[in-house]
């Protein structure tokens, strides 16, 4: 049996931990995350990102292989990941017990601009995320965890803030 979510002593130590570093040395927490996709066929791609290795593909209604999810299926994991991590992490730094938790990201969509069909930009039209909490908390500390964590989400803040966007290009030319 696993200890109820937000009463892991390991994961407020980290937090505190980190805190405390991070506060007393500004250059630390901070750096370049590097992801690389490379096609293998069609659009099958081969993802790395140091020890992880995933595969990410299209349906084959879409030209792909069906050999792995499609980016959208990652994307919206790492959303409903990181909500779902940072309600665990915040809850045992506040020391509110949860009996389970669960997030469900939906995402609505227009294939169309994907395809160049149509006027509007490629996109998701609107995201919403559902949290299923059970917990013997109140329901005023069960809300101040939640708004909390979604505060300082990473990946919530990719959907909520403009980020710096900038394409460069290698090309290295073969003869034919």
């Amino acid at each position: 049996m696993t200890a109820p979510i937000g009463t892991d002593e390991r994961i407020r130590t980290a937090v505190e931990r980190a805190r405390k570093a991070l506060s007393l040395r500004r250059s630390l927490g901070r750096g370049t995350a590097r992801t690389r996709a490379r096609i293998r066929e069609g659009v099958t791609c081969e993802v790395e990102d140091g020890r992880w290795s995933l595969v990410a593909d299209l349906p084959q209604k879409a030209g792909g292989n069906s050999e792995g999810p499609d980016p959208g299926v990652f994307g919206r994991a790492a959303l409903a990941s990181c909500l779902a991590a940072g309600y665990a992490m915040w809850a045992a730094y506040e020391g509110v017990s949860l009996t389970s938790l669960e997030v469900e990201v939906q995402a609505d969509y227009d294939a169309r601009p994907e395809y160049g069909v149509g006027e509007k930009p490629p996109g998701y039209e609107g995201i919403r995320w559902i949290v299923r909490v059970s917990s013997p908390a109140t329901e005023e500390d069960i809300q101040r965890v939640l708004t909390t964590a979604e505060a300082r989400s990473p990946f919530l803040a990719l959907f909520r803030e403009p980020q710096e966007l900038r394409r460069e290009v290698v090309i290295t030319r073969q003869e034919a």
